[in-house]
């Protein structure tokens, strides 16, 4: 990831609104979440809700697909992890020590889908 992008990025999670969006988009996982379902959650009017929602889609966090009548909105994982590679891209300095907390708190703790089969 560039700069440029990062900034764009983080000047739109620096809205208490949108970061709310993203982290409810990031646990609602890949199959996102309706329009209307995120602004009963964050209990923000439609119009708000748009502005912030088009803000996070043009600084490439999040997506959106129509199913039906409904918008769906999706966090673009691949973008976060280009944040978090931005962020660290240089940390070490041939300590990697110093990186362990930060690589070791991303680890994620989610359990595997159970697939049925036994």
């Amino acid at each position: 990831m560039e700069e440029e992008r990062a900034l764009a990025a983080f000047a739109a999670l620096s809205q208490e609104t949108r970061l709310r969006i993203v982290r409810l988009l990031v646990q609602a996982g890949p199959e996102g979440m309706a329009a209307g379902a995120i602004g009963e959650a964050i209990e923000a009017t439609t119009s708000r809700l748009s502005f912030h929602l088009t803000h996070l889609e043009h600084a490439g966090l999040i997506q959106s697909r129509r199913d039906g009548r409904f918008i769906i909105y999706s966090a673009l994982y691949p973008s976060f992890s280009g944040l978090i590679e931005f962020l660290m891209r240089d940390c070490c300095q041939g300590h990697p020590e110093i990186c362990t907390p930060a690589v070791a708190a991303m680890a994620c703790a989610c359990e595997p889908a159970a697939t049925g089969k036994a």
